[in-house]
């Protein structure tokens, strides 16, 4: 499996960006966004399932993100507004083929490279 993610850049509070990530290789039954913010951890952000077309978020990304997939293309995307410098970070788009009802319990073997978002104040 291979995850190419882009879309990062440089935007101002209050802005917003779009990230996407291209999924090859064998078939995905789930796929979504970590980031990693210097000095912390790497934390999940959001995830999508295409079998139960289902979606989930980090509290902290609520209301401003959006997670979305095409199918056809095997790629998804997270729109991101109301930006904050505390959504600074690598983001790093994972997936896996387990198919699970509760998105609670992803916990992707496969990842792309980062792809850097600053936001700033």
């Amino acid at each position: 499996v291979q995850l190419q993610a882009s879309g990062g850049g440089l935007v101002q509070a209050g802005g917003s960006l779009r990230l996407s990530c291209a999924a090859s290789g064998r078939t995905l039954a789930i796929m979504g966004w970590y980031r990693q913010a210097p000095g912390k951890e790497r934390e999940f952000v959001a995830a999508l399932s295409w079998s139960f077309d289902r979606t989930r978020y980090a509290d902290s990304v609520k209301g401003r993100f959006i997670i979305s997939g095409d199918n056809a293309k095997n790629t998804i995307y997270l729109e991101m507004n109301n930006l904050k410098p505390e959504d600074t970070a690598v983001y790093y788009c994972a997936a896996e083929r387990g198919i699970k009802l509760n998105l609670s319990a992803f916990r992707p073997p496969y990842w792309g490279q980062g792809t850097l978002v600053t936001v700033s104040s």
